[in-house]
């Protein structure tokens, strides 16, 4: 199994990435790098890969409304060539909070359009001349000043096949990832709840897979901490959870919460959202079930860690994205390995 980290530059951006040459030497495989509504990750991304030398690198995620589907192909073959073909591309809808109320854009029909960038992207790195007729994307654009021409991408890319990850949880979504990408990354993952939640999603995207993709990696996020006396730490989760649980979307709108009943805590999805959503966030995070904070971590004993990832690898995760909690860098550092050493 892989090990993932999210990059946390709460502490200063510049420092903490000085620091991944030590998570390098601990074992870290890849960092990702995530764009909400904050400073881009390209440009984040880009520092990385002058600063690193082994360490993949992969966007968690952009946003597919955000960028046009050439743009997306030019930026992930870009940063592929200035990091020696380390660069995974993650892709994800977002959410119509962000899509529409920070970049001004519909948000329409994601599954449709997910395919087509994949289509597309896949096209430009294979330097073919760029024409697509899709229901949402025609290239070259039809209509305009009529001058548009079939282009192809003028450099050669480092690969014609840059790996792709999708961010999803939707039956649907969850189903074109592992039709499509080379990686899946879920939300909130529980390995005991994967199989009845994801089963028949993954399956039909596997399918219609083509085999040059290879086997679809999963990637788990969670939080991670190893001691006998650490078990109080999952309740930093519980403002998290209660955020996207309670307050990504409105209500019939929120995916997040969606999975939560899906996973058998309707009565508390509801609750959770209602509160949030009249601004008791306190409240609301008190009611994220202790049983989903557990089994969605890794923080606990080292006996009780080498079960979760156990339990993930049954469940068919092949890379795991930490968040190592410690007070010092060196501890964190000490995570890294430990769970490296656990994971194999």
């Amino acid at each position: 199994m892989r090990i993932g980290m999210a990059l946390n530059y709460a502490g200063g951006f510049k420092e903490t990435v000085a620091e991944l040459a030590d998570y390098e030497k601990a074992g870290l495989d890849i960092v990702f790098v995530a764009e909400a509504y904050s400073f881009d990750a390209v440009s984040q991304m880009g520092y990385i890969a002058a600063r690193t030398e082994r360490l993949q690198i992969a966007s968690g995620i952009l946003p597919i409304y955000s960028r046009t589907p050439a743009l997306l192909a030019m930026t992930a073959a870009g940063m592929d060539y200035v990091s020696d073909g380390r660069f995974t591309l993650g892709l994800g809808a977002s959410g119509p909070q962000v899509i529409e109320g920070f970049h001004g854009v519909p948000y329409t029909a994601p599954l449709g359009r997910t395919r087509e960038v994949i289509e597309i992207c896949r096209k430009v790195w294979r330097r073919e001349r760029l024409e697509y007729a899709g229901k949402h994307y025609t290239l070259p654009y039809e209509g305009g000043t009529g001058l548009g021409k079939p282009l192809k991408l003028i450099n050669h890319p480092v690969r014609d096949r840059i790996p792709i990850v999708l961010a999803a949880i939707g039956p649907k979504n969850v189903a074109l990832a592992a039709e499509l990408a080379e990686g899946w990354e879920p939300i909130f993952f529980m390995p005991e709840k994967a199989a009845d939640v994801w089963g028949d999603s993954l399956a039909a995207g596997k399918a219609k897979r083509d085999p040059s993709l290879g086997e679809l990696d999963v990637i788990a996020q969670a939080f991670l901490a190893i001691g006998d006396d650490v078990d109080g730490l999952r309740e930093l989760g519980r403002p998290m959870a209660a955020l996207y649980i309670g307050g990504m979307g409105a209500k019939g709108k929120n995916f997040y919460n969606d999975l939560a009943r899906r996973y058998g805590y309707e009565k508390e999805a509801e609750q959770i959202q209602d509160l949030y959503l009249e601004g008791k966030k306190d409240e609301a995070a008190a009611l994220v079930p202790a049983e989903l904070l557990e089994r969605m971590s890794l923080i606990g004993s080292e006996g009780f860690v080498r079960d979760r990832v156990a339990a993930m690898r049954e469940a068919g995760v092949t890379t795991i994205n930490v968040a190592p909690i410690g007070r010092t860098h060196e501890e964190r550092l000490a995570l890294i390995e430990k769970i490296r050493d656990i994971a194999g």
